[in-house]
């Protein structure tokens, strides 16, 4: 982590060692699979499952163990079969926004995004379950975290199964979070820029595991910061001994590249710069001359203008003799009337902002009370949700990420979908995107039964309105603005998406399913969903062929058939079921770098498939560049 801002005086250290080619080989192992390392030593059985290559637990090292930790590497690494479906009558301008909300089981998901958003957040933000014994916990299995989520959401028959809670009576209370939390924080760094942030709000039930948690998956060397928030201005008595009002904010980096970015300076930051000497640098204030630690090598006197002297503090100046006379000479350092001492100016206009402090205290960062506020104006003087976070608290994140221009920013516990305020009210720019599980809501909470006078059925739901509203809301605001540009009204929407079962049939090689045969064979002779429309398998393919979701798509006709060309051209979709090799000349001469097709658009026809191949890699000689051909 560096902060931008004045380096010292003093000039880095040159290294005048030959480069440790072991060290630096280990440092970019440690780079890729920070988990493995276990006080600076590599666990190969951990680097083999990573790998994967099972390896069962054996004799453990010292780290953070639980019940389920090595179980959870086979979750993360079994691959996902889901889809993400638009949803265009949940969204809002739907062809022209960058913003995504995407309505499913997190776990799914990130596996989903793997592909098309690997190394592109710069942000994440999460309000994950603090695990104080009554909160919804998304309990993951191994085998059929699909088949659970689609009979959780009546997607297939289930008999309307429920996810559970996670009570403190329960045998492996926090074993059961931290099998939750630890593959969702693997695959969230995957997505994580280099430079890239991760901010995650806890309570004390979990502050600890959290913290070690995180340690494992991100490295103890890219901690940046355990952030104490200020959550409410009146302190509560819950905790029955001491008064609570405050909560954590875990900050990690993805890597050294992350830079935190300072704060803008206010009025307050400032007031205690002054210009009594009229000095022509500008207003200034007196900096600490003395050196922090003992340095036996800076104590030394100080002659002073009369040829007095001055006698060095107990650990030294802050400066060598030479540094030191020459900021006096410059006007840096002055002394003071009767020479007793000497004074160092730090100038005003040296400051180019503040460096993030560790505590946020409500007035700057906002509080719950000021969080559910908001939400109550928008919702007609109803609070369809409990624990919002404040916009404000959101945006200083923003800030000390530094997400600008089309940055994007993830939070996939989005709740009441905060994380997206600051981005669609313009204080900051860039893109969000929003996952929230479909989570019924509970109507025996004062909050639970406003959301249902509402008509409001899960928390999903919320999410949506509140993006809707808040759209509606800025956009009436702004109606005749003239400088209401395009970009902010496109800011304004969102595409919505639903997790579901992919829209073709997957081939599946349970044994217990061998008798099954003759129907999946069956399936793979036409093995597209017939409830599926054109878009649903187009964003499944663009998704799954690494393009995102919010790629510029562009309706076609060549050769009398419809094609979607994505990126401008570079990868073209053609859906027909009915292939012909005029087609496949007007897709070679379209020079795209990807082409997908439906095999059963080739009815069987070999040669035509054959002749497709030779087509495009003739294409692809020609101007000395691969053209990718697929079927699906």
């Amino acid at each position: 982590m560096r902060v931008e801002e004045m380096s010292n005086d003093a000039p880095e250290k040159m290294e005048l060692t030959s480069m440790d080619m072991a060290q630096e080989k280990r440092a970019r192992l440690k780079r890729l699979f920070p988990e493995v390392f276990t006080e600076d030593r590599i666990d190969f059985d951990q680097l083999r499952r990573v790998l994967g290559d099972w390896v069962e637990p054996g004799k453990e090292r010292y780290g953070l163990n639980w019940p389920g930790k090595a179980e959870c590497m086979k979750i993360i690494q079994a691959p996902s079969i889901a889809t993400l479906k638009p949803a265009r009558d949940e969204s809002v301008d739907f062809d022209t926004t960058e913003n995504l909300f995407i309505e499913g089981d997190n776990l799914e998901v990130l596996k989903l995004l793997q592909k098309a958003y690997f190394g592109k957040v710069k942000m994440i933000y999460i309000d994950p379950p603090y695990n104080t014994g009554k909160e919804f916990i998304y309990p993951d299995k191994y085998q059929d975290n699909l088949d659970a989520y689609l009979a959780y959401t009546g997607q297939v028959d289930g008999g309307g199964k429920r996810f559970a809670t996670n009570t403190d009576a329960g045998g492996r209370f926090h074993a059961n979070w931290l099998n939750m939390m630890y593959p969702r924080l693997y695959l969230a760094r995957n997505l994580l820029r280099e430079d890239g942030v991760i901010f995650i709000s806890i309570d004390d039930s979990e502050q600890s595991n959290l913290k070690a948690l995180c340690d494992l998956v991100f490295g103890s060397e890219n901690f940046v910061s355990m952030i104490i928030w200020q959550h409410s201005i009146q302190p509560k008595g819950y905790s029955q001994i001491f008064s609570v009002h405050h909560n954590y904010i875990l900050c990690y980096r993805k890597s050294p590249d992350f830079v935190v970015k300072v704060l803008e300076r206010t009025e307050e930051d400032n007031k205690n710069y002054s210009n009594p000497d009229n000095d022509a640098k500008g207003p200034w204030r007196t900096g600490d001359v003395r050196n922090a630690l003992y340095r036996p090598n800076l104590i030394y006197k100080i002659k002073t203008p009369s040829g007095k002297e001055i006698d060095p503090p107990d650990n030294g100046w802050r400066w060598k003799q030479e540094t030191l006379q020459a900021k006096i000479k410059d006007g840096e350092i002055v002394f003071s009337e009767d020479e007793t001492r000497i004074i160092s100016k730090i100038y005003l206009t040296d400051q180019d902002g503040r460096a993030p402090e560790m505590i946020w205290f409500a007035k700057d960062a906002g509080s719950t009370r000021s969080g559910a506020r908001d939400l109550k104006e928008l919702f007609d003087g109803k609070a369809p949700f409990d624990t919002v976070k404040p916009s404000e608290l959101i945006c200083r994140m923003m800030q000390v990420a530094g997400i600008s221009g089309d940055d994007i920013v993830l939070d996939f516990f989005a709740g009441s979908g905060a994380t997206a305020v600051p981005i669609v009210d313009g204080r900051i720019s860039g893109r969000y995107v929003l996952v929230q599980l479909p989570e019924l809501i509970d109507d025996s909470s004062p909050h639970g039964k406003s959301a249902l006078e509402l008509g409001l059925q899960k928390v999903s739901e919320i999410t949506v309105e509140r993006l809707k509203r808040l759209s509606k809301k800025i956009k009436s605001d702004k109606q005749g603005e003239l400088s209401f540009s395009n970009d902010e009204q496109s800011n304004l929407g969102f595409k919505s998406f639903k997790l579901s079962a992919s829209n073709f049939a997957i081939w599946d090689g349970d044994a217990e399913k061998a008798q099954d045969l003759a129907r999946q064979l069956e399936l793979h002779v036409n093995h597209t969903d017939p409830a599926s429309g054109p878009e649903d398998i187009l964003y499944e393919l663009l998704l799954k062929a690494g393009f995102e979701l919010t790629t510029r798509i562009e309706k076609r006709t060549m050769a009398g058939k419809d094609v979607y060309a994505v990126a401008d051209g570079a990868l073209l979709v053609c859906l027909d079921k009915a292939i012909t090799p005029e087609l496949i000349d007007a897709l070679a001469d379209a020079d795209p770098l990807q082409v997908i097709c439906l095999d059963e658009g080739f009815k069987g026809n070999d040669q035509l498939k054959t002749n497709a191949v030779q087509t495009f890699k003739a294409r692809a000689a020609s101007r000395e560049t691969e053209i990718v051909f697929r079927t699906v």
